[in-house]
């Protein structure tokens, strides 16, 4: 699965973790430590099942639940129409 950014759609770092910016809309979406780095992993090239894996080495105690949290953050973006699937 290759995943990218739409092409309206731009990503700033904050403190807290990430801001998409939809520039046809206008709308942004923030999110937090975990979702960011689930995204970028994601936008790396890795599966959701490979991400939910990177995620828990570090929270082995989140592994039950990493897979869901990871592809309902991938479904949210998508619906959005902030990412895009080739």
């Amino acid at each position: 699965m290759t995943l990218a950014l739409t092409p309206d759609v731009t990503a700033t770092d904050t403190d807290d973790g990430l801001v998409l910016l939809d520039q046809r809309t206008g709308r942004y979406w923030q999110l937090n430590r975990t979702g960011a780095t689930t995204l970028r992993l994601l936008l790396d090239g890795l599966s959701p099942e490979d991400a939910a894996s990177a995620l828990t080495a570090h929270s082995p105690d989140a592994a039950d639940r990493a897979l869901t949290d990871v592809r309902t953050l991938l479904d949210a973006l998508r619906a959005a129409h902030l990412v895009v699937t080739a």
